[in-house]
């Protein structure tokens, strides 16, 4: 049974900083390019960061760039997503995402339960 299982939301003010994590089990976490989303209410849910599995190589939103880092310590199955100087736009559930690409025409998805996290004077 693959389980992700992310922890670190909360609230927080503006300028402030929380450091999200999500734990996998279930599969070869190495061998999964892992991803967090977002969803705020209302909007549409938005990747935010990604981590390759081959080289660790990383791309984020416009939105979080330059304030956001994701990590992965694949010895321990976790991703971190580290945000800093976050502000109110920031304020959403946020989602762990694993994906591997097995053929053309199949590819494995799995997603956590979310962690909320509000940026609130």
């Amino acid at each position: 049974q693959v389980q992700l299982v992310e922890s670190g939301g909360g609230s927080v003010q503006p300028g402030g900083s929380l450091r999200l994590s999500c734990v996998a089990s279930g599969i070869t976490f190495s061998s999964y390019v892992m991803k967090w989303y977002r969803q705020a209410p209302g909007k549409e849910r938005e990747l935010v960061a990604s981590i390759t599995n081959t080289d660790g190589s990383t791309h984020y939103s416009d939105s979080v760039k330059g304030r956001f880092t994701i990590s992965r310590d694949n010895a321990k199955n976790t991703l971190y997503l580290q945000m800093n100087s976050l502000n109110s736009e920031d304020t959403a559930m946020y989602y762990c995402n694993a994906r591997r690409v097995v053929t053309r025409a199949s590819t494995l998805d799995y997603w956590g339960q979310g962690t909320q996290v509000t940026v609130s004077s």
